[in-house]
């Protein structure tokens, strides 16, 4: 007599049930043993750190988190896009000093966004002189990048709704800082940072900076 079995299920890892781990992906970047640019984000903050796959685990090479951006001074939110910029590229110049040249994007399960803070790091991170893969498509606009845009609807809010502007930049306005002046800030801060790094300026942000 045969003795018949129902079908078993295997529980996913913790980490795969949690949606923190893709581990096929994971895999398929250990395998190819290129150094990883892994970029994570919070509502706050951005953290970019180059990583190694070994058998233990991951070894992290270099790692930055946007808070150091205070320490070149950064006035506004750490974790906005302009931000994400700076951090990428300062953590691409901290990499360099490690003889790091060269990395796979690593983005972990977050969702993939055209146009984001993900991708405003990575565009950071290859202005600084870091070569990875990439396709040109994916970076945000460049009047995104140096907050351009927060700048302008901020004129725009404080002209139509004086009201609403105030309540908007209430934390700014509190501590003197005015969101219309965060392009100025972000061309000050990229100046420090290369200035410490004794790196270059992009070409392309030093055609914004003429204009």
């Amino acid at each position: 007599m045969k003795r018949r079995f129902g079908k078993t299920y295997r529980v996913p890892w913790r980490r795969r049930r949690e949606g923190k781990t893709d581990y096929y992906a994971r895999y398929k970047m250990l395998i190819s043993k290129k150094i990883r640019a892994v970029v994570r984000k919070s509502l706050r903050h951005i953290i970019v750190q180059f990583a190694k796959g070994e058998l233990l685990g991951d070894r992290t090479l270099s790692y930055t988190h946007s808070s150091e951006l205070r320490k070149y001074g950064w006035k506004y939110n750490c974790g906005n896009l302009p931000a994400a910029y700076l951090t990428g590229f300062l953590a691409g110049l901290k990499a360099q000093r490690n003889n790091i040249t060269e990395a796979i994007l690593d983005i972990g399960p977050q969702r993939s966004t055209y146009g984001g803070r993900i991708y405003a790091a990575l565009k950071g991170l290859i202005d600084s002189g870091i070569e990875i893969p990439h396709n040109e498509k994916i970076f945000p606009p460049p009047e995104r990048i140096i907050g351009k845009h927060i700048a302008e609807f901020a004129e725009k809010l404080k002209k139509e709704d004086p009201k609403y502007y105030k309540k908007q930049f209430s934390f700014y306005l509190a501590n003197k800082i005015l969101p219309e002046d965060i392009t100025k800030n972000f061309f000050d801060v990229l100046k420090r940072i290369v200035k410490e790094f004794d790196a270059s300026v992009p070409d392309w942000i030093k055609e914004t900076m003429g204009a």
